[in-house]
């Protein structure tokens, strides 16, 4: 059997992978590694539950209920909200341990549980697989210790978070959103309700798609992986910009007011030079993945700024800025963090940020974004090989040599074997698509030849 955790919690086909008795299994897991850990020491245990909307959402939320209050944890339940919210909860209401059910940008019928540390923070690998052998020993039948009586968990519902988080959103702002005209797409996904919300709070005038979940319909043709409806929302009704989310809004896109996508690379790049200009980019740094565009790099460089690149990843790109210190870090994907106002990436927060540039520049999206070139991106999967020997092949040394020589300093080669799947991925940027197309045509031959 593998790991049951991911890069990003625990995912799978809600009721047939992700089951309500793994859902509870893995909640009285958690809570008894933690009490081990002594994060529960001295006090009486709480945790703050969260979900998407996705109907799988409400069984699985009634079965970590239960297994946290079982194990003798108290629970507060803030029902439908982001997954930074409920990171954010967990901090400000002094939580010992989050819980988030969501799937994020996957289809519907897929779940997840992600479980955040006190403060609010992702918990410790070495923690996750503590609690992936608890819960096997224990579903193998080793019998819980389980509370009685008073010892019982209690549970609440907790309604304030929603007003709590929105008013943390827009305080940190560096100012309003006052004239600004903003279409939103909620994805019906976590932030139908918080994104809105927060932008007219700040001022903006807002126009809503994607803000009417019904637990069937989350990331359907909508949100941050389907930017036709908000690109065409934008132009119709003449707004400043738009912005989409996934279906747990850690992370954002955005369109300008042309109904031109602007990627996560771009939102870096736009708030790398704000967070510059106010003296907030600690250590001059941004972080980012090796997948972000050679646009961007070359974008950093000629503003002065460093640059920092991870393996892929959010996860990486938080490690590498709580480790030394950065303030600002994110991926194309729009997976943003500003760590001064959020422990993950959050996507209603960059919206807001991005945004207020916007606004205090009075620039549009559009000249803002211009600030980097994005190079076209070629990334071909090739299938059914060996990955292990990607940095060992002489073949393979030798056609990547010969690809860089070519492409010169204004192109850039990626051969990165899959975390999850048989197979190597092929990125090759390039001034020229066509030259892009050629190079990485070769080089996924070439994969295939020495690898296959």
């Amino acid at each position: 059997m593998g790991r049951l955790f991911g890069t990003d919690g625990v995912r799978g086909v809600a009721n047939a992978d992700l089951t309500a008795e793994l859902a509870l299994g893995l909640s009285v897991a958690a809570a008894h590694v933690l009490a081990e850990a002594g994060t529960f020491e001295g006090h009486r245990p709480v945790a703050v539950v969260g979900r998407d909307p996705r109907a799988s959402g409400e069984f699985l939320e009634a079965a970590v209920v239960a297994g946290l209050a079982s194990a003798g944890v108290d629970v507060l339940r803030v029902g439908v909200l982001p997954t930074p919210a409920v990171a954010y909860l967990t901090g400000s209401l002094g939580a010992d341990l989050g819980v988030m059910l969501s799937a994020s940008h996957n289809p519907m019928p897929d779940n997840g549980i992600k479980f955040f540390a006190r403060g609010g923070h992702k918990l410790a690998d070495e923690l996750e697989d503590r609690i992936e052998r608890t819960y096997r020993a224990h579903s193998s039948g080793e019998p819980w210790e389980r509370p009685t009586g008073a010892g019982v968990g209690r549970v609440t519902v907790y309604d304030e978070g929603f007003d709590n988080y929105v008013a943390h959103l827009v305080g940190v702002l560096p100012n309003r959103l006052d004239g600004l005209k903003i279409v939103i797409d909620g994805a019906h996904g976590a932030a139908a309700r918080v994104s809105p919300e927060a932008f007219a709070r700040a001022g903006a005038d807002v126009i809503t798609l994607g803000t009417e979940p019904d637990g069937l319909n989350i990331n359907d043709g909508c949100g941050s992986t389907h930017l036709a409806l908000l690109r065409a929302a934008v132009v119709e009704h003449g707004a400043d910009l738009g912005v989409a989310h996934d279906g747990d809004a850690d992370r954002c896109l955005a369109v300008d007011r042309e109904g031109n996508e602007v990627d996560g690379d771009q939102i870096l790049a736009v708030l790398a030079l704000g967070m510059r200009e106010a003296a907030t980019l600690r250590k001059n740094t941004v972080v980012a993945t090796v997948m972000s565009n050679l646009g961007f790099k070359l974008a950093m460089e000629r503003a002065g700024i460093e640059l920092v690149q991870t393996a892929v990843g959010d996860r990486y790109v938080l490690e590498e800025m709580k480790a030394h210190g950065f303030a600002l870090g994110g991926e194309q994907s729009g997976h943003v963090i500003v760590l001064d106002h959020a422990t993950t990436g959050d996507g209603t927060l960059t919206g807001l940020m991005l945004a207020a540039r916007v606004a205090a520049t009075g620039r549009p999206l559009a000249e803002l974004a211009g600030v980097m070139e994005r190079l076209p991106q070629i990334l071909i999967n090739v299938p059914d090989v060996d990955k292990a020997r990607v940095a060992t092949s002489a073949e393979l040394t030798a056609a990547v040599t010969e690809a860089e020589r070519e492409l010169g300093a204004t192109g850039r080669v990626l051969l990165r074997p899959s975390g999850t799947e048989p197979l190597v991925r092929v990125m090759v940027e390039a001034a020229d698509i066509e030259q892009a197309r050629a190079v990485a045509g070769r080089l996924a031959d070439a994969v295939k030849s020495a690898l296959g």
